[in-house]
Order: C-alpha cells, then sequence, then structure tokens
C-alpha cells in the first residue's frame, strides 16, 4: 500500500530528529565511516579522471555527486524510510565531532600545552599552526566552530528536510570534493573548480541560515542577537568565500569578538578581512563557541523537522 505524502513527510521529519540525537549521542562512526569509504572512491576517480582543465573537473564531480544521489533515491523507496533517514542523518552530520576537536584543543590550551594544542588543531583547520600562538590557536578554533556549523551541521539538515536521502547523500559527497579539490592552487584551481562552485551553490541558502540561528542562540553562550545580526550584515560579504563569511561574521557578532586575519596555508600567507569589532578571541572563547554550536544545532533541527513536514 503506498504511503500517503503526510506519512511520508512525518517519517522524514522523525527520521531527521533521530539522526540529529544519534549524532549528539554517539558522535561519528569509529570505524566504516561511509563519508571516508566516499573519499577514497572519490581519490581513485580522481586518479583515473584528472585533467589540468575545467571540463574534466566537471565531469568528475558530476561522477561522484551522482552516485550518492541515486543512493538515496533508491533508499527512498525502502519500506525503512524513516530509520534510513535517520541513519543517513546520523552519518552525514558532524556536530558532536566537531564539538569534540574544539573542546580538546581547549583543553591542552588551557593547560599550557601549546604545542599539543597547535598538533591537535590539525584535525580541523588546513592552515599551519606550527607558529600560531594562544590567541591564534583560540582563533583558529572558533573560526572552524562557526564554518563548520553549516558545513557540518545546518547545511545537511536543511538539504535532508528539503529533498530527503538524495540531499543528505548529494550534500555531503559535494562538501567532501570541495574539501579535497576545491582549493585554488596549482593542481586543482582549475580541475577542483566545479566542486568548489557547486558547494558554494549548495551552501548559499544554508549559510544565511546559520547566520540567522547563531543570532537566535546568542544567548545562550553570553551574546547578543542583533550584535550577531548586525555583524552578519556589515562583515558577512567581507569573506573570500560567499558562504563562510556569513557564519564566521555571526559568531563573531555573537561572541562579541573578532575574527579573521593572516593565515599562513603551505607556506602562502593570506591576509583574511577582519569579522567583527569586539576583542580578540581567547581560550575560554572556545567553550563559548560550542555552546553556540549546538544552540545553532537545535535551532536548525527544529527548522528541519518543520521543512520535512511542510514541504
Amino acid at each position: 500500500m503506498t504511503r500517503s505524502p503526510l506519512r511520508r513527510r512525518l517519517g522524514r521529519a522523525a527520521g531527521l530528529a533521530l539522526g540529529v540525537l544519534a549524532d549528539r549521542r554517539f558522535g561519528d562512526p569509529r570505524r566504516g565511516h561511509p563519508v571516508a569509504v566516499f573519499g577514497s572512491l572519490a581519490h581513485r576517480a580522481e586518479a583515473r579522471l584528472y585533467a589540468d582543465d575545467r571540463a574534466h573537473g566537471v565531469r568528475y564531480a558530476a561522477a561522484c555527486v551522482a552516485g550518492p544521489v541515486a543512493l538515496g533515491l533508491l533508499a527512498e523507496r525502502g519500506r525503512w524510510r524513516p530509520l534510513a533517514v535517520a541513519a543517513a542523518t546520523w552519518t552525514v552530520l558532524g556536530g558532536r565531532s566537531l564539538a569534540a576537536e574544539a573542546e580538546a584543543v581547549g583543553a591542552l590550551l588551557a593547560r599550557g600545552e601549546l604545542p599539543a594544542a597547535r598538533l591537535r588543531l590539525t584535525h580541523l583547520v588546513g592552515r599551519d599552526t606550527s607558529q600560531l600562538d594562544e590567541a591564534g590557536v583560540s582563533r583558529a578554533v572558533v573560526e572552524s566552530v562557526a564554518e563548520n556549523a553549516c558545513d557540518a551541521v545546518v547545511a545537511p539538515l536543511l538539504w535532508g528536510a528539503v529533498v530527503g536521502l538524495p540531499g543528505l547523500f548529494g550534500y555531503r559527497a559535494a562538501n567532501t570534493l570541495d574539501a579535497m579539490v576545491g582549493h585554488r592552487t596549482p593542481r586543482y584551481e582549475r580541475f577542483g573548480w566545479a566542486a568548489a562552485r557547486f558547494d558554494d551553490l549548495l551552501n548559499l541558502a544554508p549559510a544565511r541560515l546559520t547566520a540567522l540561528l547563531a543570532g537566535v542562540g546568542a544567548p545562550a553562550a553570553g551574546g547578543s542577537p542583533a550584535a550577531a545580526w548586525r555583524a552578519a550584515r556589515r562583515w558577512g560579504r567581507a569573506h573570500p568565500s560567499p558562504n563562510a563569511g556569513m557564519s564566521e561574521a555571526a559568531f563573531a557578532g555573537a561572541l562579541g569578538l573578532r575574527l579573521g586575519g593572516r593565515n599562513v596555508y603551505g607556506g602562502t600567507v593570506d591576509d583574511r578581512p577582519v569579522l567583527g569589532d569586539g576583542r580578540a578571541p581567547g581560550v575560554a572563547d572556545i567553550d563559548r563557541a560550542v555552546v553556540l554550536l549546538r544552540a545553532v544545532t537545535t535551532g536548525a533541527a527544529a527548522v528541519a523537522v518543520v521543512a520535512a513536514v511542510t514541504t
């Protein structure tokens, strides 16, 4: 018997909610993580399809994303669809792992173990961490939490709510490809162009929702909603990314901080615009950023459930 549209929507909403709870309770799967498996397959595909031009990059990105989307379409037709949505949501979210890594760096800094904190920070950021002082490490953690609040939480939930399993799988595949090849390096500037632009497109709405939710959740971290939204409007478009700046600026405003500045990537200096007009981040602000991340996650889950039922 075919399920009614309302029952399908309610099942999707329930699956998303259960997936959020599973991520909060268990974090990422410890072994055989599907995202790691996808990354391995995408790396093999790159070895076969790579050429230093955009056309090959378009074909590579399309082939890599099409597989997970097709898998999601097949899973949508299964009998245990709500459980499949829950399992997929748990798999693609990274909120707990993001919070745990941030807290681990903060704990090392609090104990005065700066070299160990620099090393642990490499789990969160791609910049050179070897010369960062305590303030630089703290800033990097807060920026990573802010940016990944969108990538690891809000965006997959929003796409899962609107499109279901194809949205969950397709978004995570596209975002993973961007992390793998979407860099402005000699190897990937042309080949990775399609993956980077597609990820930008998928994150346009989620990044702005992240900024909105950061304002709503600001009081939980001792901040101001108005300051968060004002910062997003004023500085959100100053960032080189059309999306990362929105969430980072909103977090900066919500926490009363100043983010951005000089970073080093592979020996290349990248002077990022300053976001916010507050003070420089300190060790205590890492915990505040994690509190705000959890508030954003709760808000995103609520929005996703409502969107799943009504769309």
